[in-house]
Order: C-alpha cells, then sequence, then structure tokens
C-alpha cells in the first residue's frame, strides 16, 4: 500500500503533467513518467498513467472531424504501434528495469532536443506508404519497454505535412490507442494491479484540475516561453533519469 508522502506525489505529477498539456496540448505522459520514474518502479509509474492519459486524450482524438480521413491515411501506421506495444511490454521482465528505466531517460531527451533545436523530418507521400509501419513498429516497442507514446510517433506525424488541427487529432488517436495497447500489456505481465488501476482512476481528478490551471496560464503566458521552459526541463528530468539508473545499476 502506498503512504500518503507517495500518494502526494502522484496527485502533484498529474497536477503538474496535467497543466503541461493544458497549455501546449501535449506531454502529460511525458512529464508524469518523468516524475514518478523518480519516484518509483517504471512498470508501476506506466500503470499510474494509464487513466489520466486515456482521459484526456480521448477527447482529443475524436474532436476535429477529420477521424475517418486520419484512419484511412495512417491505419498501417496506428495498426503497428497498438500490435507491437506487446513486443516491448515483454522487455518489462526480461531487462533490468534501472536500464529501460535509463532508456525513457533517453527518449526524454530526444524528444526535448528534437523540439528546442527544432528539427523536422520530411517524409514525402510515397516515402509515407513504407515509412509508416516502420515508425509504427518503433513506436510501439518504445512504448511497452518505458511506457512513452512521443518517439519517434509524433516526429513521424510532424514529418508527413498534417495540418494542424489533424496533426492535433492524429497525435491524440495514437496515445489513445497506445493507451488502451498499454494497459492490456501491463495486465497480461500482472504489472496492472487493482491498486495501481484505482490509484490511476483517482488521478483523473488533479490531471483535469491541471489542465484547466494549464488552459488559463496559456491566455496569460507566451505559448513558445512556456514551451521552452518544458521542453529544457524534460531535458534536465531525462538526465537525472539516465544518472540516477545507471549509478544505482552499477
Amino acid at each position: 500500500m502506498l503512504d500518503a508522502s507517495s500518494l502526494l506525489i502522484i496527485a502533484g505529477t498529474f497536477l503538474v503533467a496535467g497543466a503541461v498539456k493544458g497549455v501546449i496540448g501535449l506531454g502529460l505522459p511525458s512529464v508524469s513518467l518523468a516524475f514518478l520514474a523518480v519516484a518509483m518502479d517504471l512498470p508501476t509509474a506506466m500503470a499510474l498513467l494509464l487513466v489520466p492519459s486515456f482521459v484526456t486524450n480521448i477527447w482529443q482524438s475524436v474532436v476535429g472531424g477529420s477521424a475517418r480521413a486520419i484512419l484511412v491515411r495512417l491505419w498501417p501506421f496506428l495498426a503497428m504501434a497498438t500490435i507491437t506495444v506487446w513486443i516491448g511490454a515483454a522487455a518489462l521482465t526480461r531487462i533490468n528495469l534501472l536500464l529501460l528505466t535509463a532508456l525513457l531517460g533517453g527518449l526524454l531527451i530526444t524528444y526535448s532536443v528534437v523540439n528546442l533545436v527544432g528539427f523536422r523530418m520530411v517524409i514525402s507521400s510515397r516515402q509515407e506508404r513504407w515509412a509508416g509501419p516502420l515508425f509504427g513498429v518503433a513506436n510501439g516497442v518504445l512504448t511497452g519497454m518505458t511506457g512513452s507514446f512521443v518517439v519517434p510517433g509524433v516526429m513521424f506525424l510532424q514529418a508527413i505535412g498534417l495540418p494542424r488541427n489533424m496533426l492535433i487529432q492524429a497525435m491524440g488517436m495514437l496515445f489513445t490507442v497506445s493507451t488502451v495497447a498499454l494497459a492490456a500489456a501491463l495486465q497480461q505481465s500482472n504489472f496492472l494491479t487493482l491498486q495501481s488501476g484505482a490509484i490511476s482512476v483517482a488521478a483523473v481528478i488533479p490531471a483535469i484540475a491541471g489542465m484547466i490551471l494549464g488552459q488559463r496560464i496559456r491566455n496569460r503566458l507566451s505559448e513558445q516561453t512556456f514551451r521552452t521552459v518544458f521542453f529544457v526541463s524534460l531535458f534536465i528530468l531525462g538526465t537525472y533519469i539516465i544518472a540516477s539508473s545507471l549509478r544505482v545499476f552499477y
């Protein structure tokens, strides 16, 4: 049973993660994983983010009016990103969790650096046909191993030139199907317990409160300034996670 201080850390984490999502429209899984992986083991952190991630992304995935067009165009990418989560999750019982936590730190650093330097890939419509499934496989495996949904899936969605509203909806669809697949994989591996599920449900409250707060902050603060602070902070957290994991491992 988690003690009161652990529950406060969880509530505070999802309040902050929700606020980030409220300001820039993404980041809840990344922020929650970054903080929770410092305070507890990786599979528990992954289990706790499931319900807040699903609730905050399902609406993003259905609103926008482009769901049909996205599915027709991106179903190979989304299908592979979903199916291969089980492959990655198998590593949770076969690879030292400290190494997988360090991998999470590496993904957070990659995600932050890519955004801070403004790097963007460009994938043509012809390349998209074969690149989509490959990026889907990579994203699914890494999701299963670390709980992070964004690398390289979001980079692929940005690279194929989707209009802004369609991009946001496509990211919501990716995060939603990845969350459902991760929940099933964790349950199959006995990492999703009744206690972690109940806490994950309760974590929706601070996550939504954070989103409301973040939306208010967005009206008062430059989004570009906030994004810079966010990605710099994510870089620092990722570096700390790697250093802590490898120090304990060695």
